[in-house]
C-alpha cells in the first residue's frame, strides 16, 4: 500500500535521494540539501501551527511504500503566492494598432495585431499546487492520481489555510538535457545562468528576478521562432497532469511562466471538482469491506495529513464510512474518528 503523508524532518535523506532522480525540467525540485531542509522545516511548521489564516508556507506531501518504507513520490501545496516577495509571471496581452492616414497601396485602414508579454508582480496571490514527482516504477494503478488529488483533500480539510483560488504553473517545453528555447533565446541574456539554476534559485529568493528581469514588454513578433512557438506550451510529460487538472475544473489563463513560458492554470477553490466531492465522514471499522469495492482516496488529519487509496463501503447512515482495519491503521485512526472520502474520478 502507498501512503501519502505530511513530510517529516526525518525524511530529509530519503526525500533528497528521491528528488535527485527528478528530471532537469522539474526545476522546483532541483534543490541542494540545505534548501530542501528549509522547505521541510517550513512545511513542518505549516502542519503544526495553530493559526488558520493563509500564509506563504509550503505543505509538502510524500508518498511512501508502506512495505519497503521507501519514499516514491512527492507533491506540494503552497498556501499563498506573493507576500513579502511577489509572485512573478508574464501576462499575454494583445493590442491592436491601426492607421487610415497613409494613402498607399496596402496601407489604407491598416490594422495590426501585436501580442506582448507584460511582467506581472502579484503580492496577494492565490494558493499554488506544484512540485509533483513520482518514480516511474510507481506510475499507474491510480497512484499518480492519489498523489495529485491528495492536495485537494488537504485543501478540503483545512480550507481556511489557503486562498480562494488555486493556480498551477505547468512545466514548459524543454529537452532531456534541460534546454529551454524560451530561456536560452529570451532570458539567458539578462540572467547569464542556466535555466535549472535560475528556477531553483527562485524557490529560495526572488530578489534576483527583480534585479535582472527585462523592464519592458516583450513582443512575440520580435522573438526567435523557436522561442515564440513554446509560449504557453507544455512539456510532453506534463500533458497527463494538465488533463487531470482540466477534469477537475482548471482552465488555462493568460499568464505564463517567466522562465520556460509554460502555461498557468487556475480554478476557484469552490469550483474544484475534487474539493467539492470530498466529504467528511465518521470512520466505521469493518473487516468485511469488499476488497473489490470501488476505491476512494481516504484521508485523515493524523500526523498533519495522511491519505490512501482504498476500497470503502457507505452504510445506510450517510455520515459514516466503512473502511477496512488495514486502511484505518495506515491512516493512524480508530473507530469513530473523522475521515475525508474523495472519489478519484468525477
Amino acid at each position: 500500500m502507498e501512503i501519502v503523508r505530511a513530510v517529516q524532518l526525518s525524511d530529509l535523506p530519503a526525500l533528497s535521494a528521491l528528488t535527485g532522480q527528478a528530471t532537469l525540467g522539474l526545476t522546483s525540485l532541483q534543490l541542494n540539501k540545505a534548501q530542501l531542509l528549509e522547505r521541510i522545516e517550513r512545511s513542518h511548521f505549516a502542519f503544526t501551527r495553530r493559526s488558520e489564516s493563509p500564509s506563504g508556507e509550503p505543505y509538502v506531501l510524500v508518498m511512501e511504500d508502506s512495505e519497503s518504507g521507501q519514499l516514491v513520490g512527492t507533491a506540494t501545496l503552497y498556501a499563498k503566492t506573493g507576500g513579502y516577495e511577489p509572485f512573478y509571471a508574464y501576462r499575454l496581452r494583445t493590442d491592436y494598432h491601426s492607421t487610415a492616414g497613409l494613402q498607399r497601396p496596402g496601407l489604407q485602414h491598416t490594422v495590426r495585431e501585436h501580442t506582448a508579454l507584460h511582467l506581472e508582480r502579484i503580492y496577494d496571490g492565490p494558493s499554488e499546487i506544484g512540485s509533483l514527482f513520482l518514480l516511474r516504477a510507481y506510475r499507474g494503478r491510480g497512484r499518480g492520481r492519489l498523489l495529485s488529488l491528495s492536495r485537494f483533500a488537504l485543501l478540503a480539510q483545512r480550507p481556511h489555510r489557503f486562498s480562494n483560488r488555486v493556480i498551477a504553473e505547468m512545466r514548459g517545453r524543454c529537452d532531456v538535457h534541460g534546454y529551454s528555447p524560451f530561456w536560452e533565446h529570451v532570458m539567458r541574456p539578462f540572467f547569464g545562468i542556466d535555466f535549472p539554476q535560475a528556477d531553483a534559485l527562485s524557490t529560495v529568493s526572488k530578489t534576483f528576478i527583480e534585479d535582472l528581469m527585462p523592464r519592458y514588454p516583450l513582443y512575440l513578433d520580435l522573438l526567435p521562432a523557436e522561442a515564440r512557438e513554446t509560449v504557453g506550451q507544455v512539456h510532453e510529460e506534463t500533458r497527463p497532469a494538465v488533463a487531470l487538472l482540466e477534469q477537475e475544473g482548471f482552465a488555462t489563463t493568460d499568464l505564463i511562466d517567466i522562465f520556460d513560458a509554460g502555461p498557468v492554470l487556475q480554478c476557484p477553490v469552490d469550483q474544484i471538482a475534487a474539493v467539492r466531492r470530498c466529504r467528511r465522514r465518521t470512520a466505521v471499522l469493518d473487516g468485511a469491506v469488499d476488497p473489490s469495492a470501488p476505491q476512494h482516496i481516504v484521508s485523515s488529519m493524523q500526523d498533519g495529513f495522511r491519505a490512501v487509496l482504498a476500497p470503502v463501503a457507505e452504510p445506510e447512515e450517510a455520515e459514516h464510512l466503512a473502511i477496512a482495519p488495514a486502511t484505518a491503521a495506515a491512516l493512524g485512526i480508530e473507530q469513530g474518528q473523522s475521515v475525508w472520502c474523495l472519489s478519484p474520478h468525477g
